[in-house]
């Protein structure tokens, strides 16, 4: 290197990032009206006639929930094995490994929705059942939110439900999910997100 001459540091040599990266939150935007456009079917569509915070108005369209949500359950057999149920998913025509999970019935909270669920396709009921997260499947333009329970101190019991054949029910070591989630018949967002959240919690100290 010549003596004297000058080297630009790193910093120096980043671009800068655009100011879009270091704008505050924006204002959600004023929702005009709303309206049904398939009532009755299966999948109700609503339209939102929205108005943006820089003035733009635009009209979005999105799945509505029915408003109770679901529930997917981490039931832990110990401190180190989560049970997990072999299914049957419509969607993909094949059997699905994954957590126990399922819409909340009318009236029901939270806990009580991840207890019915879990007797009735595990075969186990749980005496400390904590809420640790929500997950959303397609949020842009989904409604739908998923609650994880974390399920601990199980006991067998069990509740008729509404599948057509009995659940395989599988033994899973957390240390092994990186082999989980390589598997074929291992799909399923929801799981992953909630095993992978479970683990880490349990890591911490929850």
């Amino acid at each position: 290197m010549l003596s004297g001459s000058l080297v630009p540091d790193a910093c120096s040599r980043q671009p800068h990032p655009p100011d879009r990266y270091n704008r505050a939150m924006a204002k959600l935007p004023v929702i005009h009206e709303t309206r049904v456009v398939n009532e009755g079917g299966r999948f109700p569509v609503e339209q939102l006639d929205l108005e943006f915070s820089n003035g733009v108005r635009r009209t979005y369209e999105r799945m509505r929930g029915s408003g109770r949500g679901a529930v997917i359950v981490v039931p832990l057999l110990d401190a180190e094995t989560v049970l997990l149920v072999r299914e049957y998913a419509a969607g993909l025509h094949t059997y699905e490994l994954g957590l126990p999970k399922g819409r909340l019935e009318r009236g029901e909270d939270v806990i009580e929705g991840a207890n019915r669920e879990l007797k009735e396709e595990v075969g186990y009921g749980a005496r400390d059942l904590k809420i640790v997260h929500r997950l959303s499947l397609a949020p842009t333009y989904m409604s739908h939110v998923t609650h994880v329970v974390l399920a601990r101190d199980l006991y067998p019991e069990r509740l008729e439900g509404d599948e057509p054949e009995e659940l395989e029910v599988v033994p899973w070591k957390l240390d092994r999910l990186h082999e989980l989630v390589q598997r074929e018949d291992c799909t399923e967002g929801r799981s992953i997100a909630a095993l992978f959240i479970a683990r880490e919690l349990l890591r911490g100290g929850a």
